[in-house]
């Protein structure tokens, strides 16, 4: 009879330690996988050379909007190429009526990179562009990022996306 139940207790000893050792290597395998995607994304960061695909669009007024064209900004070392949708308050008419969003290319501009705890922040002023006067560009360790456009004519708006690299 004891001989039974130190069985049991051995067997349960055992199963203990297998879902426990179980669970370290599965956690083991997540932290790695995060360490990996971290890695790839500062990559991108430093070598200047992303692009912010936005998913969806947040006015300063009114409800998200849900984008299902492809709008992309991307970022390369001597040139940035915006091409995203507006939904907000505009205090002046564009001069070019099919000219409609933040739509520029500019060659002239200041990118300032700041690591915090999370990820990345970036600043970019383009010198070039009337319109636009910063993009703050917040990009985490696992890819996504926000994006929040400050203009001289119209209303703050921010995007909810992600960087891949550009090709």
């Amino acid at each position: 009879m004891k001989a039974l139940q130190l069985t049991r207790k051995l067997a349960m000893l055992l199963v203990a330690t297998l879902v426990l050792t179980a669970t370290l290597m599965a956690q083991n395998e997540k932290a790695d996988k995060k360490a990996e995607q971290a890695a790839a994304t500062k990559a991108l960061i430093d070598a200047q050379r992303y692009v912010f695909k936005p998913q969806s669009a947040n006015p300063m007024r009114g409800r998200t909007v849900q984008l299902t064209a492809e709008y992309t900004v991307k970022v390369g070392k001597d040139t940035i190429i915006a091409d995203l949708p507006y939904f907000g308050r505009a205090f002046s008419a564009p001069i070019d009526p099919t000219k409609g969003g933040i739509q520029f290319n500019s060659t002239k501009f200041d990118y300032k990179l700041e690591t915090i705890k999370k990820g990345w922040q970036v600043t970019i002023k383009p010198a070039d562009v009337s319109d636009v006067q910063q993009f703050f560009l917040t990009i985490f360790n696992n890819g996504s990022a926000t994006l929040q456009v400050t203009s001289n004519n119209r209303t703050p708006i921010s995007f909810n996306g992600y960087v891949v690299e550009r090709k």
